[in-house]
């Protein structure tokens, strides 16, 4: 006969305690993230009302709210490139009820940037990547410029008499003109604003001579017959204005520039909560009525999980940091 002793038998105890507390705390997990999310959901926008950001922005989080039967609010924070709004995002509980609804000025404040109040690469998670829309090149519809050869015409015989608006100070707008002066040899006068929808405003008035406004700010006014548009800013022609040619098309070399847009969250925020955020926004994408507002609002759906979000945010991290160095743009 064999006798276990009691020391025998301990570590086979304490062995199937630990798996007990793993299976427990692994079912707990897979709960937590099959309730997520449970209450109300705050969305933080970097961008003014009327924004581009703010449009597309406002339309995911009513997608998300009537899906996850929970309200969620959307918080603008206008205000340093957006970086207000990243800023609280970051510093905020990680248990993905606060998200950041962003574009790619925050991968160009990162670029840029040293001193900002948060880490980009390391305090702020990708989720889900939502839209990868050009910006459209907008002027007043009683200009006399009437393409982008003749703007840039006009910029050369009077240097730095020319000014354009932007959403502030580094945001994708902003980059877009700086890209086209640094490649078409031209002056102009940067005039930030609050929010795209208030420079496009005074493009209409007559303040501003040119502006890359968001297709959600400027495909409208566009459309309306309010402002005149010369080109897009991507590599392809966008589909919303097949007539409109691209800024290479246009004559400016190697120019291209997408206003990408998506979901971040705090760093620590649980994998499997990361992951309910970007599947919710995935199936979202693929609703038609969804897609059918998306595509009305100007946005050009490119849906990214996570890994793939993060890897395009990194490389937009290093593809800005060699352009604004190449071309000297200083961002002040």
């Amino acid at each position: 006969m064999t006798f276990t002793t009691l020391s025998q038998r301990r570590p086979k105890r304490r062995l199937a305690l630990m798996a007990l507390a793993l299976a427990m705390a692994a079912a707990a997990g897979t709960s937590a993230a099959a309730a997520y999310p449970d209450k109300v959901v705050k969305m933080v926008i970097g961008y003014g009302p009327g924004s581009s950001t703010d449009v597309i922005g406002r339309i995911v989080a009513q997608g998300l709210a009537e899906m996850w039967k929970q309200p969620v609010i959307v918080e603008n924070r206008a205000g340093a490139a957006g970086n207000i709004a990243a800023d609280i995002v970051a510093k905020s509980p990680a248990d993905g009820y606060t998200l950041l609804f962003a574009q790619n000025g925050l991968a160009i404040s990162v670029a840029s940037n040293p001193a900002l109040p948060f880490n980009g690469q390391k305090d702020l998670i990708p989720a889900v990547a939502v839209t990868a829309t050009p910006h459209i090149l907008v002027v007043n519809a009683s200009s006399p410029v009437k393409s982008v050869a003749q703007l840039i015409a006009l910029a050369k015989e009077k240097p730095g008499a020319l000014n354009f608006g932007s959403s502030g100070i580094g945001n994708s707008d902003h980059m877009a003109a700086e890209l086209f002066k640094a490649l078409a040899g031209v002056q102009a006068v940067h005039v930030p604003y609050k929010s795209g929808s208030l420079a496009a405003t005074d493009l209409m008035g007559g303040q501003l001579d040119f502006y890359f406004a968001g297709m959600p700010v400027g495909l409208p006014q566009y459309k309306g017959g309010k402002l005149n548009a010369l080109a897009v800013t991507s590599e392809a022609r966008y589909a919303g204005t097949p007539e409109l040619p691209t800024m290479q098309e246009a004559g400016v070399k190697d120019y291209e520039m997408t206003l990408w847009q998506g979901i971040f969250l705090p760093a620590g925020t649980r994998p499997d909560v990361a992951e309910a955020v970007g599947a919710s926004v995935l199936r979202l994408l693929e609703d038609p009525v969804m897609r059918e507002r998306l595509a009305k609002a100007g946005a050009q759906i490119v849906p990214l999980p996570r890994a793939r979000f993060t890897d395009m945010y990194l490389r937009d991290i290093e593809r800005w940091k060699r352009v604004i160095t190449s071309a000297n743009i200083k961002l002040q």
